[in-house]
């Protein structure tokens, strides 16, 4: 079975890559992919192209989702797992982009104990085994300005990466070599100090909707980690340390 899935993979790459001119456009498009280099950049093209075999885009409200845009969101999706492989990405199929922000309803519990339907707006969601849900204006915006620390693929695709053991809880699987007990610790200390910050009224130093429970923290991290490194790394180097060992890359090298 290996064999044969080895044999499908290879046709798909031969026969099915992603056009040369849509992928030269993407790479040399944004500053979020210059930091690769050649032998990263085609293997984050093979990995785009599988990407794109495997899952199933889809776009509503009258949306027109070409090819040159699933190509972007496809490199911006792969890059998180270039080191990790597509496995990562097992547990989901479907991918629905909006125009725009979008809105949802949803129940909300008060501390009275009182239950209360509460209208959010959102660019982007990811649902446990279900669909990731994006906002395309964010993205087109992300990739403009990619050093703004925000990034709204890798923000949701993050979150498919920590719900791969369960409901995402800023744990997502470590390796082996990894250690929790560092992890945890790089991580509550962080999000302690960013909390602690906004309670002060201080301007925090990465977005502060990371504060918002370790979920987010870990999301939001791991879209500075490959948007915006250097502020990451200068604020919270612990953190920043475990992400290089996770990801197994390291944006400032």
């Amino acid at each position: 079975m290996k064999w044969l899935e080895h044999q499908r993979i290879r046709h798909i790459l031969r026969h099915h890559p992603i056009p040369l001119e849509y992928w030269e456009a993407v790479i040399k498009g944004s500053d979020l992919f210059h930091r690769l280099t050649s032998v990263e950049r085609a293997h984050l093209r093979e990995l785009a192209t599988l990407f794109i075999r495997r899952k199933s885009f889809s776009a509503v409200q009258g949306f027109e989702l070409t090819t040159e845009k699933v190509v972007m969101i496809a490199a911006q999706a792969c890059l998180p797992i270039l080191k990790l492989g597509l496995d990562y990405y097992n547990d989901w199929v479907e991918m629905v982009i909006y125009p725009a922000g979008f809105r949802v309803t949803r129940e909300q519990r008060r501390e009275s104990g009182v239950v209360e339907e509460a209208a959010q707006a959102l660019s982007g969601e990811a649902w446990l085994q279900g669909p990731v849900i994006l906002a395309w204006d964010e993205i087109e915006a992300d990739l403009a300005h990619p050093h703004s620390g925000r990034n709204v693929v890798i923000h949701e695709l993050a979150h498919k990466i920590d719900m791969l053991n369960g409901a995402a809880n800023g744990l997502p699987p470590l390796h082996a070599d990894m250690s929790q007990q560092h992890w945890s610790t790089a991580f509550s200390h962080a999000f302690d100090n960013l909390n602690q910050s906004l309670e002060k009224h201080h301007h925090p130093a990465i977005n502060p909707y990371a504060a918002t429970n370790p979920a987010e923290f870990f999301a939001v991290v791991s879209e500075y980690f490959f948007s915006d490194p250097k502020t990451l790394q200068r604020h919270y180097p612990a953190v920043y340390e475990q992400l290089t060992t996770f990801y197994r890359q390291d944006p400032l090298e």
